[in-house]
């Protein structure tokens, strides 16, 4: 029972730990690119599932106890909310944390290397085509690619 509370490593080692896998997931994750995580399939639930199971160990270490885990608990979500407490107030804290929207159709012209870049399929341009009511390219006004993965449609006047 006394191991609960007992750390396997000084108390500040897992803070430095929590921040550096903090700000290293968050950046692996911003690589990956805005449709990685902005709709949930059932192959970003395994990634999310096996990312966690993969930075475990460089989390706790070898330490077991509670006590490590709610110090590591308190740390990631002290972080979280510093990120969004700073991206609230910071333009470019908000763009390095988020992204910037990117278009990818202007005036009905697809810019097909913009998709491929984001990693958006033209079956999903597709579909959020057919959600907004538009029965082709030619329809869209302006397509952006949002930070949170969804396409947003503007329909062309006619």
């Amino acid at each position: 029972m006394s191991d609960l509370f007992e750390l396997g490593m000084p108390w500040f080692e897992f803070v430095l730990r929590a921040v550096a896998v903090y700000f290293v997931v968050l950046l692996l994750t911003r690589l990956s690119g805005k449709r990685s995580f902005g709709q949930t399939t059932p192959f970003d639930v395994l990634v999310i599932v096996l990312l966690g199971t993969a930075v475990q160990n460089s989390l706790i270490g070898e330490d077991t106890s509670l006590l490590g885990g709610l110090i590591l608990a308190a740390t990631l979500l002290a972080l979280n909310w510093l990120v969004g407490f700073f991206s609230a107030r910071s333009h470019r804290v908000h763009a390095w944390a988020e992204g910037t929207p990117v278009i990818l159709v202007r005036d009905g012209e697809v810019f097909w290397k913009q998709l491929r870049r984001c990693n958006v399929a033209p079956e999903d341009l597709d579909v959020a085509m057919r959600h907004s009511g538009c029965e082709g390219h030619p329809d869209i006004a302006l397509a952006i690619l949002e930070t949170s993965g969804e396409i947003s449609i503007q329909k062309r006047e006619r």
